[in-house]
């Protein structure tokens, strides 16, 4: 602040009156240079005043110029910004990359994956810490120290189901159970299987033991058979689940045979077609385990099946080609087993990132009933209580996810049956010979995840024993709401 020595130039009294007046001091300050309080511009020059005013208003226009910033200056402040941010994210990204191929090593798993998404894009700190920008913002959405201790567990275990992708769900389904997040799922599938039997007959007798003397026919039996079915499931919470399954088969069996006319050279061929509403089902799921850091995800699933479709026992076997006796064919087609059945089993399964383990176990018991007539001779009445044997189911596979909508699965499976058992009114069980079986496959599938909605699974199964199909080829498109 400047100053200016002011000489008096009229009155006797200014000329005793030497003031020195500061700058920027009040016009009424000195009543003798500025009589009335207004300064006579005549007697004062305030030569200090000239540099500091031009000052002054130069800070003022600078100032105003920081507070309103043009629209070119805030658009380009914003780019900055912007640009800033994309670097960040893209720094994030590939930390989070280089994470995930150093887990993958060791076989990462849905809930390791869980614990990496839920680091926060501010300094690498877990969503809703201290540490973290925003920590109110992301302690919404994550687990913070704030969190009740009941519902951080709660996350937790629904953790891993949150950060599986669309393929992995679409493997969870196949494989495994359904999803219980979801309130309906309707389940259509299609599927075509075929059969291939051929038996050798031998009606004669061995001559020195080494020598058959007598007729050698071969029998051969190809069905073919076609599955359509609907399966609606609905969950009831997160963790319990019910479905009901409703299967309708068309099938087509040819039966060839040689010695038309006695000569082994020529053979009949007859087909036989039968299309019913087969055995109907409905299921309860109940999850016992959510995945997490030290356990697979288990679920424990209970079956009944009822004999809705046409039954198997009493059909007449006839010989349609008068000129071969060797050729029988059943009056009928079979589409279901025609008993009640329960079935209990337990579910596995466990994400390595992008690797799906999974395997099943089962246990299916079959209700012993009474048939009016079970005889295959036509004009014969055979009445009698069926046993069939109780079947143990095992199977265990792996499924690839390619990417986020697609997988890729691998299984084997096994289904042990024990001897079917017959018993006639007021006797005793025995043991129908030869009807034990153990049907194998080994199983090919891919699942694709259009949408949220909509999901395809198709599948090849290849039979590994003379009980199982020679091969099933399959589609489902379950569409959940």
């Amino acid at each position: 602040m400047g100053f200016a020595r002011i000489t008096p130039q009229s009155s006797s009294k200014d000329n005793r009156c030497w003031q020195y007046v500061f700058v920027g001091l009040r016009a009424d300050a000195c009543p003798h240079l500025y009589p009335g309080g207004i300064m006579n511009t005549h007697r004062f020059f305030p030569v200090a005043a000239i540099p500091l005013g031009v000052l002054l208003f130069t800070l003022s226009a600078q100032a105003q110029e920081h507070t309103n910033p043009s629209p070119d200056d805030r658009l380009q402040m914003l780019m900055d910004m912007v640009d800033r941010q994309q670097r960040e994210i893209s720094s994030l990204k590939q930390r989070l990359t280089d994470i995930e191929m150093a887990q993958r090593g060791r076989g990462l798993t849905a809930w390791d994956t869980a614990q990496i998404a839920q680091v926060s894009p501010g300094d690498g700190s877990a969503a809703g810490s201290a540490g973290t920008p925003g920590g109110g913002a992301a302690g919404a959405s994550g687990p913070s120290s704030a969190t009740p201790i009941g519902e951080t567990q709660q996350m937790q275990k629904s953790t891993s189901e949150s950060q599986r992708t669309p393929a992995e769900e679409a493997v969870v389904q196949a494989q495994h159970a359904p999803l219980f997040d979801h309130k309906l799922t309707i389940d259509t599938g299609i599927s075509y299987s075929y059969y291939d039997r051929r038996q050798l007959v031998l009606s004669g007798f061995l001559a020195l033991d080494a020598i058959f003397l007598g007729q050698l026919n071969l029998g051969e039996t190809k069905a073919n058979v076609w599955t359509f079915d609907v399966n609606t499931r609905y969950g009831i919470n997160d963790r319990l689940s019910v479905a009901f399954d409703v299967p309708y088969l068309y099938r087509n069996s040819d039966f060839i045979s040689g010695g038309v006319g006695g000569a082994a050279s020529s053979v009949s061929d007859i087909s036989k077609n039968s299309a019913n509403i087969g055995d109907v089902n409905a299921s309860l799921y109940y999850q016992l385990v959510k995945e997490n850091a030290n356990w697979p995800d288990i679920v424990a699933s209970f079956r009944v099946t009822a004999p809705t479709g046409t039954s198997p026992f009493g059909i007449k076997l006839g010989t349609p080609d008068p000129t071969n006796n060797n050729l029988t064919t059943p009056s009928r087609l079979p589409t279901g087993n025609g008993i009640w059945a329960f079935t209990a089993g337990l579910s596995f399964l466990r994400t390595y990132d992008p690797i799906v383990l999974f395997a099943n176990v089962a246990y299916t018991y079959n209700v012993a009933r009474t048939f009016d007539d079970v005889s295959a001779v036509e004009g014969t009445t055979q009445p009698a209580k069926v046993k069939l044997g109780d079947i143990i189911q095992v199977g265990a596979g792996m499924a690839l996810a390619l990417n986020d909508k697609t997988a890729l699965s691998i299984s084997y499976s096994t289904a042990i049956s024990r001897a079917t058992k017959t018993a006639s009114p007021g006797g005793a069980y025995t043991t129908v010979a030869g009807s034990s079986t153990n049907a194998a496959s080994l199983n090919f599938g891919i699942n694709y995840a259009i949408n949220k909605h909509w999901t395809v699974n198709g599948y090849v199964n290849a039979g590994m024993s003379p009980d199982a199909p020679n091969y099933v080829i399959g589609l489902r498109f379950p569409y959940t709401f």
